[in-house]
């Protein structure tokens, strides 16, 4: 049995559903649930109906600056002896696993599908989601983040203890975070949202999102738009699902108007169910999905947020 660390991600007082996830894929290990702050013991519960032996509260200067907090994951690394550590492929598990492998000197596995902790080996997609690899590390500290939304949380209960580790670090470190905006008030992230609802060409003016908006509040979702409607000015690139876009794993993603191109179909294929709303019955987005609807999205969308 591991013992394997597990970066937990908190928002709202609440542990993010994708760190649960994480949880899950280290079963069967001794899990070290690593909390950044002062909220392990409010969390404690949460974490232990998923599986953590031990929550750690890492504390000290370490919000500031992505390189002190990657220093106060090696810290906790050496002192609980870690055999490997887990995280999201989000914002945050990108950034901060990066830094970790190069402090550590090892090698990193990044936005997994699947993972062997025993083994040492990973699950990834290649070649714009065509195929997927299995790779095997040779590594002290086995480094991993997996794709949000690619693992279901399954409750795994047990005794849990709580433990608090004082990082050694100074600042003022490399990068220093000065201000943090977001720029949709209250919908979820894009990469980590259970439900991605996205506008493609079709959506004709950026005005119009305002209809897909409406439809993702009643869904909880994120929304997000294909790079043919960023090309065409009517959404931000932050907002872009695709190769060069944002990969995302949701349980469900709704392609409004969507062709459904190579480039676009590798940022969302792992999707759970994908539904495809397009006028053209021809479009390749229908022999990529669960569920199509042959139809103007000015006529679905408003009728199934209706319905919601």
């Amino acid at each position: 049995m591991a013992k394997t660390g597990v970066l937990i991600e908190i928002e709202n007082t609440k542990v993010k559903e994708t760190s649960l996830g994480v949880m899950t894929a280290a079963a069967g290990q001794e899990i070290y649930a690593l909390v950044l702050g002062k909220d392990g013991p409010a969390v404690k519960d949460a974490l232990a109906e998923y599986g953590a032996a031990h929550v750690v509260s890492i504390i000290g200067d370490i919000g500031a600056s992505p390189d002190l907090t990657a220093q106060a994951l090696a810290g906790a690394v050496k002192e609980y002896q870690l055999d490997a550590l887990l995280g999201t492929a989000g914002a945050t598990g990108r950034d901060l696993f990066a830094r970790l492998a190069v402090i550590l000197d090892e090698p990193l596995v990044s936005d997994c599908v699947a993972v062997n902790i025993s083994d040492k080996t990973a699950k990834k997609s290649h070649f714009s989601g065509k195929t997927f690899a299995t790779l095997k590390v040779d590594a002290s500290v086995f480094l991993c983040t997996l794709r949000p939304n690619t693992i279901d949380p399954s409750p795994a209960p047990c005794s849990c203890d709580v433990l608090e580790f004082a990082a050694d670090v100074t600042g003022p470190g490399r990068v220093r975070i000065v201000e943090t905006r977001q720029a949709k008030e209250g919908g979820p992230d894009l990469t980590e949202a259970p439900v991605v609802i996205t506008g493609g060409r079709a959506i004709k003016a950026a005005e119009n999102y305002s209809m897909l908006d409406e439809c993702a509040r009643k869904l909880g979702a994120a929304v997000g738009a294909s790079r043919a409607a960023v090309d065409a000015g009517f959404a931000p690139h932050t907002m872009q699902v695709g190769q060069t876009g944002k990969t995302v794993s949701p349980k469900l993603y709704i392609a409004c108007g969507v062709s459904g191109a190579v480039q676009h179909f590798a940022g969302m294929k792992t999707s759970k169910v994908i539904v495809a709303v397009n006028e053209d019955k021809d479009a390749p987005i229908f022999s990529k999905c669960d569920y199509g609807i042959v139809g103007d999205i000015f006529d679905v969308i408003p009728a199934l947020t209706e319905k919601l």
